[in-house]
């Protein structure tokens, strides 16, 4: 189910441009929000936005592409749309080097833009998913005694009982009880599944910004 966070953010100087695609986008059942620039945007940017960013190529101030990368700096992962009545081969190129989902030229019709959003809304929806699910794990985690993480820390590195019984100074019993308590703590069935969830509660550099 999509969340109802998910807003597409239009930045075009133009005020009939900007009007008309939120128009669009907003008959279709999208939620927009609007802006006249990049400095506009930037001003009001919150970490917790979810959706994606249409943005023009020529705005006063920064253009779509610097305000691309200007929130790749701050560490914001928001799927930008780059629009155009100006393509180039080196613009485009910029473009998709910030990992820009889309790059249209204007005049584009509805189904062009329909499907760019459904795009980017669909990675973000992957992202949105994939950070809760590591702070679930990271919940779980917290469970954990001292030692018991100790334990996790070495199974995940794929040692075999007796090894981090040697490398921790217990027996390898002990460490079977902590294996097994930890199992339940986190609710996985097997010592495969522990070394999963060891690495999937472990965030990618991009959540640690």
């Amino acid at each position: 189910m999509r969340s109802e966070r998910l807003t597409v953010f239009v930045v075009d100087d133009d005020a009939s441009v900007r009007d008309s695609i939120a128009l669009m986008l907003g008959l279709a059942g999208y939620r927009t929000t609007a802006f006249a620039d990049a400095e506009a945007f930037l001003a009001a940017w919150k970490e917790d936005w979810v959706g994606c960013v249409i943005a023009d190529v020529r705005l006063p101030g920064k253009s779509g592409v610097e305000l691309q990368a200007t929130l790749r700096k701050r560490g914001a992962s928001l799927p930008f749309v780059i629009i155009t009545a100006h393509g180039d081969v080196p613009t485009a190129r910029a473009a998709f080097r910030s990992q820009a989902v889309d790059f249209l030229e204007k005049p584009f019709d509805n189904a062009q833009l329909y499907t760019a959003v459904e795009t980017a809304f669909a990675l973000e929806e992957r992202r949105i998913q994939g950070h809760d699910g590591r702070r679930a794990n990271v919940e779980k985690l917290s469970r954990l005694t001292v030692r018991e993480r100790e334990v996790l820390e070495q199974a995940a590195q794929g040692l075999h009982a007796k090894e981090i019984a040697a490398a921790l100074g217990i027996s390898p019993r002990t460490v079977e009880v902590h294996k097994t308590r930890i199992m339940e703590k986190l609710g996985v069935r097997n010592v495969a599944e522990l070394v999963r969830f060891a690495i999937a509660a472990t965030p990618p550099d991009n959540d640690r910004n």
